[in-house]
């Protein structure tokens, strides 16, 4: 009984916090034309404090999507567009000796603000993609000796593009997994894209004002990390990554051949925390199996290893997840 009435206060709390997501689809909504799963997945990574990675042909809005929101919260944006000859100084900052003070002063980089939108992310080298990778995970930036912390939040939001391989580099595998959500996207529909011409041939661009601060995201933050999680969708987290490890164990030997390795732990946790901003968004303060299968093709798809026998058959990482959620007991 007593956990009942705290799912009740729960409720009631998510509700006075709901203001929040409605207003924040609603900004997105004036200068988004539908793309309703890519707006859910931005407050997704929002909320959990999770990268996202944006993958689509050019013209999907996937960059002005990021920028709307980075303007609907009061906060500092900054836009690091990545190619062949960036450095990695050129992303988090260098030591410039100062002759006033005579000493080595740091000199911080575009990294330093609470949404970082990295344009292209597959266009720079490695080397300047692991400049990224302490960013992303331990919210800090090392600069010679000196250890910087990065401001909260810190979103890193990167676009990439799928059909041109001329001057990209693919990113490693450790690199794509420190991104909670890859989210990918596909045209509007038809309504959609007369909407869009409507809107940009009207010459009237909409202005976009900030209508929350950084400590309203924070407060949310703990809010959703909050919503109840039962031991029973742990079970069925659980099951779904060990899944795409071991297929066999579950039923699916026909499509263990095709992977090459299965997803990590971060699946797993992402998994169980994006399934609760999830909730979040949708008023609840606790997580239904729903909310776990919605979710999953955004957390895994990036995190499953093909096999030269997938690639050979056209059996894309995709269809094994959805092999795998249909697969999988729901509790």
């Amino acid at each position: 009984m007593a956990e009942s009435v705290d799912i009740r206060e729960l409720n009631e709390r998510i509700e006075r916090q709901s203001a929040l997501v409605t207003n924040l689809v609603t900004g997105m909504g004036q200068v988004i034309v539908g793309q309703k799963h890519l707006i859910e997945s931005l407050l997704i990574g929002l909320l959990s404090d999770g990268h996202i990675l944006l993958e689509g042909v050019p013209g999907l809005a996937k960059t002005m999507a990021i920028k709307t929101l980075a303007q609907l919260v009061d906060s500092k944006f900054s836009r690091i567009q990545f190619t062949p000859d960036l450095l990695p100084a050129d992303v988090i900052g260098t030591m410039i000796y100062s002759q006033k003070d005579e000493r080595f002063l740091v000199e911080q980089g575009p990294v330093f603000a609470n949404f970082v939108l990295a344009d292209e992310i597959n266009r720079a080298p490695a080397k300047v993609q692991s400049a990224l990778l302490e960013a992303m995970q331990e919210r800090q930036v090392t600069i010679g000796k000196q250890t910087h912390q990065l401001p909260r939040p810190f979103l890193v939001l990167a676009t990439q593009n799928p059909i041109e391989q001329e001057g990209t580099y693919p990113l490693p595998e450790a690199q794509v997994d420190r991104f909670m959500l890859k989210v990918v996207i596909d045209y509007p529909k038809l309504e959609e894209e007369k909407q869009i011409i409507r809107q940009n041939i009207s010459g009237q661009a909409q202005t976009v004002r900030p209508i929350m601060s950084c400590d309203e995201i924070v407060k949310a933050r703990e809010v959703v990390r909050q919503v109840y999680l039962d031991e029973k969708i742990e079970q069925y987290i659980a099951d779904i990554v060990f899944c795409t490890r071991y297929p066999d164990k579950y039923g699916l030997k026909e499509i263990q051949d095709y992977i090459e390795f299965g997803a990590s732990p971060r699946a797993s946790i992402n998994l169980a925390l994006a399934a609760r901003a999830y909730a979040f968004i949708k008023r609840r303060g606790y997580v239904i199996p729903e909310d776990v299968r919605a979710v999953a093709h955004d957390v895994l798809r990036h995190r499953i290893g093909l096999s030269y026998e997938a690639e050979a058959n056209n059996v894309t990482s995709e269809e094994i997840v959805s092999r795998v959620i249909n697969k999988v007991e729901v509790p």
